[in-house]
């Protein structure tokens, strides 16, 4: 039916994995047999006692539930008749909650039943400089786990091409595996958030030197972007936080703490979310206020330019009327004269100005 653990050999403990006692490391990395292609629900049966697994047929999937093994039954819900039809025949959850896999949108949350606890999961998929959410539910008994997705969501794709090696060296109880999905959530989200840093770095290049007036356009959509992710992460951090803190017969008491330490990343992804919007303010503002100072600048040579000139101007205007007395026209030195008043008063500007430091 599927492949089991090869023999094992002692190694380290890995702290940063829960519930590990002296982990055992296989002599190559255990694999589990592959599902078919476009498969509506593939089946795993995990036994934590013996470290075994193997791959089961969804009908098979049941049966091993009443003998007592931990099985976990993924189902792609994208074709929505086939899916319905095949979780009507598992019934291990309520109509409602179904219902609301297939129709809600993605928001990261935590409901609590008598009998399991359901969990909505919201990745991210890089599209370009923007994000798609991803909706993974996840259904946590004490004899198995159902998660729902459309399509091939990135952290549980990353979920199941590692969890099997992590089974056998560290897993001691179906904790295990709410472990494996929160710990490669967060990494979808650091990857994420690593994306938009590089974005906030191009957008602080951009705004040296000779500014296109389209970085402004990027600045905007990055800070949008920005907000949106520290909206997904947010709720993330609070329901990590009561996984961490609540009891529950579904997560086992050693798994909280490493839990609760993946809370302290959440924290740290929200922060520097915060820092990326204040550098990118930041970075705006201070180009918005080099651009005022060289406006000022330009402005106040203009304004030197209209001081010197506003009496010429004014002197232009007086001999300029077309009055029949004008005595000073009559003047043989009546021309050098005004050309020598324009000098005194034009030199006497010069002088007060360059007294005050106005260039």
């Amino acid at each position: 039916m599927g492949a089991e653990a090869e023999p094992v050999s002692e190694a380290p403990a890995d702290p940063s994995r829960p519930g590990a006692s002296p982990p055992k490391l296989a002599a190559s990395s255990p694999r589990l047999e592959a599902c078919e292609p476009d498969a509506l629900i593939s089946v795993v049966e995990l036994d934590f006692k013996t470290k075994k697994f193997r791959r089961l047929r969804p009908e098979e999937g049941l049966a091993a539930i009443e003998a007592g093994k931990f099985v976990w039954f993924d189902v792609d819900i994208a074709k929505a008749e086939d899916a319905r039809a095949e979780l009507a025949k598992l019934e291990l959850v309520a109509p409602e909650v179904l219902e609301d896999a297939f129709t809600r949108e993605p928001a990261t949350q935590i409901a609590r039943y008598d009998h399991y606890i359901h969990l909505v999961l919201s990745g991210c998929r890089l599209n370009e400089h923007k994000f798609d959410l991803e909706r993974v539910d996840a259904m946590m008994g004490e004899n198995f786990l159902l998660t729902l997705h459309k399509g091939h969501p990135v952290f549980l794709d990353a979920v199941q091409r590692s969890y099997i090696n992590d089974f056998v060296r560290f897993a001691q109880s179906p904790s295990f595996l709410l472990y494996e999905l929160w710990d490669h959530l967060i990494e979808n989200y650091l990857h994420v958030h690593k994306k938009f840093e590089e974005r906030v770095d191009e957008v602080q290049r951009k705004l040296i030197g000779h500014v296109d007036e389209s970085v402004f356009g990027d600045a905007s959509e990055l800070g949008a972007d920005l907000l949106h992710l520290r909206k997904v992460v947010l709720p993330a951090r609070a329901v990590l936080a009561d996984l961490a803190s609540r009891k529950s017969p579904f997560v086992s008491e050693a798994t909280q703490p490493y839990l609760n330490n993946m809370v302290g990343t959440i924290e740290r992804v929200l922060q520097d979310v915060l820092v990326d919007r204040d550098i990118l303010s930041g970075s705006l503002n201070n180009y918005m206020s080099l651009v005022a100072h060289k406006t000022n600048r330009t402005m106040s040579r203009l304004t030197l330019v209209s001081i010197i000139f506003l009496p010429l101007t004014f002197l232009c205007g007086v001999y300029g009327m077309n009055f029949e007395v004008l005595p000073e026209k009559d003047w043989a030195w009546g021309y050098p004269a005004f050309w020598g008043l324009v000098l005194v008063i034009v030199g006497s500007l010069l002088l007060v100005m360059k007294r005050n430091k106005l260039f």
